[in-house]
C-alpha cells in the first residue's frame, strides 16, 4: 500500500508528473485494441485474394519497379513504383497505402492502375516487407504496426519526399483502403501543407475538430452503410466535424455494401458500389491534382 504521509506535496507532484505520460498511453491503448478487433471481425471468414478491383485492365502501358524510398532507423524500406511509360514532364504523385493485407500483388497492381491514368504512384509499405496471408496474420501486423506508430509516420514523411524529389512529382495525392484508408487521412494530419488531396476508403477517422483543424486540402470519404468496423456514427461525425470547420470534404456511402467492398484483395468486393465508387475516385484525384 502506497503510504502518501511520507511523501510532502513537492514529491507527490514529482510522481504525479513523471507518470502523466504512461497514463495516457494505457488510456489510449483499448482504443487500438477495439479497433483490431472490429477489423478482425470484418475479415474473419475473408481472404488476400485479387478480385475485379484490381483485376481492372491497365488503360495504358506503364514502367514499374520496386524501389528503396525510405530508411527508418536501420531498417530500408522498398516500395512499388509506376508511372505511364511515354510519360513527358512532371506527373502529380499519389501515395497509395495497402489495406491490412499488406504490400501484395494486388496493391501492385493498383499503382499501376492509377499510374496509368497518368500519375506516378508509390505504393508504401508499412509492414516491414511482410504480407498477410490469412486474417490471423493481419490481425498481428496491424497490432505490431500501432506499436510503432512513429516509425510508420517517418516512413509516409519519406514517401512524400521520394515522390517530390526523386520521382519529380509537383503535387501529391494519398489514397489508401481499411488499414491504408485510416493512414491516408493521418498522412494528410502529418503534412498538411504537403498533400494536396485525399481520398479515404472506409479508414479509421479522427472525429476531434480540433485534431482535423489543420487539414486544408480536399478530402473524399468512401463508406458501406453495413459497414461495422468503420461504423456510420463515426463517419457522421467525421462529416459534422469537417464541416463545422468549414473543410473540403465529400462523404459517399454506398447502401447496402460493407467494409472492404472496394478492396484490391479479399472476397467482400461489391461491383456496382466499388466501381462507381473507383469513378469517383479517379475524378477527384484528377481535379485536385492535374493542375
Amino acid at each position: 500500500m502506497f503510504n502518501f504521509a511520507r511523501f510532502g506535496a513537492a514529491r507527490l507532484m514529482i510522481l504525479l508528473l513523471a507518470a502523466a505520460v504512461p497514463l495516457q498511453l494505457v488510456a489510449a491503448e483499448p482504443e487500438d485494441k477495439d479497433y483490431v478487433e472490429r477489423m478482425s471481425r470484418e475479415h474473419r471468414d475473408d481472404a488476400p485474394v485479387a478480385n475485379p478491383a484490381s483485376q481492372r485492365a491497365v488503360l495504358v502501358p506503364v514502367v514499374s519497379a520496386r524501389v528503396e524510398y525510405a530508411r527508418v532507423g536501420e531498417t530500408t524500406v522498398h516500395g512499388f513504383l509506376a508511372r505511364p511509360e511515354e510519360a513527358t514532364g512532371d506527373l502529380p504523385g499519389v501515395i497509395l497505402i495497402h489495406e491490412w493485407w499488406g504490400l501484395n500483388d494486388n496493391i501492385r497492381a493498383m499503382a499501376e492502375q492509377v499510374a496509368a491514368r497518368g500519375y506516378v504512384a508509390l505504393a508504401v509499405d508499412l509492414y516491414g516487407g511482410k504480407t498477410a496471408q490469412n486474417a490471423v496474420e493481419a490481425r498481428e501486423l496491424v497490432g505490431l504496426s500501432m506499436e510503432n506508430s512513429a516509425d510508420i509516420e517517418e516512413n509516409l514523411r519519406q514517401a512524400h519526399r521520394y515522390l517530390t524529389t526523386t520521382a519529380g512529382a509537383a503535387r501529391v495525392g494519398t489514397l489508401g483502403w481499411c488499414f491504408g484508408g485510416g493512414w491516408s487521412l493521418n498522412t494528410a494530419l502529418l503534412m498538411p501543407a504537403n498533400i494536396d488531396a485525399t481520398v479515404i476508403y472506409y479508414g479509421r477517422l479522427v472525429t476531434d475538430p480540433e485534431a482535423l483543424k489543420p487539414l486544408d486540402m480536399p478530402v473524399l470519404g468512401i463508406f458501406g452503410s453495413e459497414d461495422r468496423g468503420i461504423t456510420i456514427e463515426s463517419v457522421h461525425a467525421f462529416e459534422t466535424a469537417m464541416r463545422s470547420l468549414g473543410k473540403d470534404v465529400t462523404i459517399k456511402i454506398y447502401e447496402g455494401a460493407n467494409h472492404a467492398f472496394a478492396n484490391p484483395s479479399g472476397q467482400r468486393y461489391d461491383p456496382q458500389a466499388a466501381e462507381d465508387a473507383w469513378a469517383l475516385t479517379v475524378s477527384f484525384l484528377d481535379r485536385h491534382l492535374k493542375r
